[in-house]
């Protein structure tokens, strides 16, 4: 038994607790007088934090998806980019490219996260039924898809540069950029714990239980009357529209979105962060999520030391990170964290 599942019943709860006190705190930054003043050398972490309370956003999606469903998703940025641009288009104001309608912001993140979820319905409709590598080819080669689209229309997605000119809430309420860095990463945060909790109690549930019958074995699952192409379609749908709000929500944090932050480096990164962290288990997926992106940030300060330059040091770090994960699947094939007996790979 892991030490992520020795903890007791409940974890859900306090994850709700902890997000709802992360959101007060970011409002206390926000909404009143209280500044906040960080030492230079913690930019770089705070920045870093806020990118990875988004991208576990991301990863409790996959994990859904995947983790608890077995639907192998290569293509789980499209959903993060579609919830950008939307939210982007919506509410953006006088961006000199792409469209900018220059709604209110909440309509356009709401918009956003709809039009994820829609997007994955409609991959649920038509490629569900396909067999696990099936369907990772065609997520995949909706990405990519997606991302030639994004590039080439330029009078709607602004090519190249992308949608300017998206609001930044709370940096409209706060003008000092310390506070700001501040109040965005509780806030986040506050948002991903609460998407933790209510993630936790519907795997917990019995429709968890029936998701996990389908990533077991379906045929079985089938054979006892529950509908498994239903399932697999919500939690698809499910998945899909947390990405959607991920990418709303840095569109909101970042002013802006263009094709470069939707690149298949990000499926790649959530993906080992999953299996590094161990599927199926929501804490675990964030902390091996945690791991990756702390190896990336601490390997930042390593370029400054090492007599290699910048691409091949890239290069060497990749290596790194490659090895990392083949030695967890070889010797920990359940991830980190991850229940073995459960994900079926127990040796």
């Amino acid at each position: 038994m892991s030490a992520l599942d020795k903890l007791p019943d409940g974890h859900g709860d306090r994850a709700l607790i902890a997000g709802v006190v992360c959101l007060l705190v970011g409002a206390l930054f926000a909404l009143t007088p209280m500044r906040a003043q960080l030492p230079s050398f913690l930019y770089v972490f705070v920045e870093v934090g806020i990118l990875f309370v988004v991208y576990g956003l991301l990863v409790l999606g996959l994990d859904l998806q995947y983790g608890h469903t077995g639907l192998v998703n290569f293509g789980h940025v499209v959903f993060f980019a579609v919830g950008g641009y939307a939210t982007a288009m919506l509410s953006a104001q006088d961006s000199f490219s792409g469209v900018a309608l220059g709604y209110p912001w909440p309509i356009g993140l709401a918009v956003g996260v709809l039009a994820a979820a829609v997007l994955g319905l409609a991959l649920s409709v038509t490629s569900i039924r396909l067999r696990g590598d099936f369907l990772a080819i065609v997520t995949l080669a909706t990405a990519e898809i997606f991302h030639s689209v994004f590039v080439n229309f330029q009078g709607i997605f602004g090519g190249n540069v992308g949608i300017l000119g998206v609001p930044r809430p709370i940096a409209a309420l706060v003008a000092d950029g310390d506070t700001r860095l501040v109040a965005t990463l509780f806030v986040l945060g506050g948002v991903t714990l609460v998407t933790l909790a209510a993630v936790t109690r519907l795997t917990e549930a019995p429709y968890g239980r029936v998701l996990r019958a389908i990533r077991a074995d379906e045929l079985v699952t089938r054979s006892l009357g529950k509908s498994t192409i239903t399932y697999k379609t919500q939690a698809f749908v499910y998945g899909a529209a947390l990405a959607g709000l991920a990418g709303g929500l840095f569109a909101l944090y970042n002013g802006a979105v263009a094709p470069g932050f939707f690149t298949i480096q990000v499926t790649v990164t959530i993906w080992i962060g999953m299996l590094l962290g161990g599927a199926a288990n929501h804490r675990a997926v964030l902390a091996g999520l945690a791991i990756i992106m702390g190896l990336r940030l601490l390997s930042r300060f390593a370029l400054g030391v090492t007599p290699v330059s910048g691409d091949v040091f890239a290069s060497i770090r990749l290596i790194v990170v490659g090895m990392i994960l083949v030695a967890v699947i070889r010797y920990r094939p359940a991830g980190i964290w991850g229940n073995a007996r459960e994900l079926g790979v127990d040796r």
